[in-house]
This record gives C-alpha cells, structure tokens and sequence, in this order.
C-alpha cells in the first residue's frame, strides 16, 4: 500500500460524501416553502447550498455571504459578498447589512430560506461595539485557546445579528434554516452563533469565559454581557443536513473498499491539536507491528493555544506534533484536514507526516519542539512536502484526523 496515496484517496471520499447540495435539495423537497422566497446564506459553504437552493427554488432576492476565493462564480437572482473569516472586516459588516435591509419589511406570508454553515460567526457581523473592538476581541478569543463554543457565547452578545437576533429581525416572516453543522454535537444556537435560533447560553457562562481567560473588555462590551437574548423564536424551523460523523462514516467506508480495517475513536474530539498528535502517535507504537492495514479515524475540532508568530492550523500543528511519535515507523502516516479547504489563516488544507518526516527534518536543522513552540508548522511541514491543498472543498463539518498504519 502506498500510504501517501491511499491517505488522498480517504480525504478525497470524505469530502466528497459531505457536499451539501443533494442534502439541501432533500430537506426543501420535504418542506414546501410558502410565498415570496428570500434567500440569506452565511458561511464558507454557502455558495454550493445557495446553488442548489437556486436552481429548485423561485428566489425573489437574495444575499449570500462566504469567505474570500469561496464563491466560485454568480448566481441567479442574488448578490454575492467575500469577506474576512476568521476575523471580520468591512466587507463582512457591509453584506451583512444587506441581509438586514432585505428582512425589513417582510409579509408574514413571506418566507426567508436562511442558509447557514461554518465560519458564519465571523462573515455575518454587525458588531453593537466599535469595529476596531469587535477584531481586537475575536483576536483575543483565537489567542488565548478558547473553543468554538466558548468564542460564540461572547460573541452573540457583542453583535445585532447573533443569539436569535436575526430571527427576530425577519419576523413576520417565516424562516426556514438549513444548517451544515460544523460543531460537535450539533448545537443549533452555537452553529454561527445561532443567528435564528433561540440562546441556551447564560450570562454567567459569558462571564465566566472572560474570566477564564482574562480577556480585556470596554465597560461597553461588559455591559452587553448582561443583556438577555431571545429565549423562543416561533417563526423559525431549522433542519441540520450534515456533520462531521458523515465524515468520519465516509472515510471509512473509503476503508472497507480498499482493504482496510478502520476503527471508528471518536466525532468528539476537542483537545489541544499537538495533544491529539501525540496520542494518535502513542497509538502507533503500540499497533505498528500490526499483519493488515488499519486506518484510526477521528472528527472534531482540535484548538491550538498561540504560543508564538508562525503560520499554521490546527491540523497542521496535530499532523506535526504526532512526527516525533512515529518517527521511523516506515508503515505509518499521521494526516489532518478541515473540511473546509482551509486551515487556520493558510491556504493549506491540513497537515500529512509519515515516520520519515522527523529524520528530513532533522537533517535541515528542524527542530519540531521548536516549530510548535512558535506555532509555524506550515513552514516545517512545506519542507517535506507534508502540506495537503483541496482548494474550497464547498462544504464545512469539522476537521478528519487519521492514524493509518500499514501491514508490518
């Protein structure tokens, strides 16, 4: 088995399996939408859920809002915005104040098809503090470590669009969500902030998280700690259509068609990405002798504490970590991806080291330790052709990690 290519042929099956366009088309087959059609499509995903929406729909209008290089040409009938993700920018406050001005004066027989999918939290934005803090707090939340749930709870209160707001907003109306899910367990008002869906969070957990990580607020944005959000939204449905266990369940049945046994760990997974690196490798050692091929798979969402200025992603950094585990194990890869095509603020997918990557490393003078210390797994993975490109992949479940080990 050549292990490189059989790790590309796992990603490629996965991403393919999570593409969201039939999944919209199934859940507007099984609900009718009444009266005039208002499309509003949030996340780096959108563009291919906005498509499919497009071409069975009669949208009257429409605004669809992704990241940068995510929108792969126009659609019929609505306005396309590119803006910033993971920190927002002009470009994310100006179409999100399109969405608003399109929802302003709805008819209850009216209905907004509201499109959502990861990275919505920072493309969809209308900070209630100025600019300049709304970035400097989204900086501070990526910094310090804190997870995708933690980083929306605070959010939502900062802005006029999370926590419910946005239902709010296009009442009368009716909204009908579809939401491609890409946090672990599916929680609605947390996906994107959960701009249509009713807050489970409390100012006490927003509190506390400040807390936790002694983030520095204005008395502005303390303050808007404390307002209570909408608690029910009656003109609301919402349908999840896809997740990272999808993922995990396409890779592997990729497995079983080539021969290889996979073992299912876990959809969960939400530790430090350099931890989960060093564990999937302490599973090789302990399995690298093994007489047939055996893939490891895992989903999640790994956070990565900032320790230093290089340049990285979560998955890089849990591909990278895991190379001096199995550094001369030649029957073992360790790889990673987002499902999105991007991870972190790189243009690389993920991450891919084999037990050869620590010793070409160590011949360039490479220190791993010291890579991961200033958080610049990209530039170490780069010299040995251990970066993996998908270009926007148009969907967003989470992130695959695989420990896949070949027959000794």
């Amino acid at each position: 088995m050549n292990i490189r290519s059989t790790a590309s042929a796992l990603i490629g099956a996965a991403l393919q399996s999570a593409q969201p366009d039939e999944a919209v088309r199934r859940a507007l087959d099984a609900h009718p939408l009444r009266g005039d059609v208002y499309l509003v499509a949030i996340g780096k995903a959108v563009w291919q859920m906005a498509r499919a929406a497009v071409g069975g729909l009669p949208v009257k209008d429409g605004v669809v809002i992704t990241k940068y290089g995510h929108a792969a040409g126009d659609l019929p009938g609505v306005r396309i915005f590119e803006a910033a993700h993971p920190v927002p920018d002009a470009n994310s406050y100006r179409a999100t104040q399109a969405a608003i001005n399109l929802v302003a004066s709805l008819r209850a027989e009216d209905t907004v098809l509201f499109l959502v999918s990861g990275g919505g939290s920072a493309l969809f934005e209308k900070p209630l503090v100025p600019d300049e803090e709304m970035a400097d707090i989204t900086r501070q939340l990526l910094a310090c470590g804190a997870d995708i749930q933690e980083i929306n709870t605070l959010r939502k209160r900062l802005s006029a669009v999370k926590g419910g707001k946005f239902g709010e907003l296009c009442k009368p109306a009716r909204v009908f969500s579809i939401v491609l899910s890409d946090i672990i367990g599916d929680p609605l008002d947390m996906i994107a902030s959960g701009p249509a869906y009713p807050d489970s969070s409390t100012t006490a957990d927003a509190l506390a998280i400040i807390q936790k990580y002694q983030l520095k607020l204005s008395d502005q944005a303390m303050q808007l700690m404390q307002t209570a959000l909408p608690a029910s939204l009656d003109n609301v449905e919402t349908v999840v259509t896809g997740s990272v266990r999808q993922l995990c369940r396409a890779a592997s049945e990729q497995c079983e068609r080539l021969g290889i046994e996979s073992r299912f760990l876990t959809a969960s997974l939400s530790c430090e990405a350099r931890e989960a690196g060093r564990f999937l490798a302490a599973i090789a050692k302990d399995h690298a002798d093994t007489d047939h091929p055996i893939a490891y798979i895992l989903g999640g969402e790994t956070v990565v504490h900032l320790t230093g200025h290089g340049k990285g992603g979560r998955n890089q950094e849990l591909a990278l970590a895991a190379a001096e585990g199995i550094a001369g194990l030649s029957n073992v890869a360790v790889f990673s991806v987002g499902s999105d095509g991007t991870d972190g603020p790189t243009d690389a997918a993920g991450g891919y080291v084999d037990g050869a990557t620590k010793a070409a490393l160590d011949a360039q003078g490479v220190s791993i330790a010291d890579v991961l210390a200033d958080n610049d797994a990209y530039h170490a993975l780069k010299r040995t052709d251990g970066l993996i490109f998908t270009g926007p992949t148009g969907t967003n479940v989470n992130d695959l990690s695989v420990l896949l080990i070949d027959q000794h």
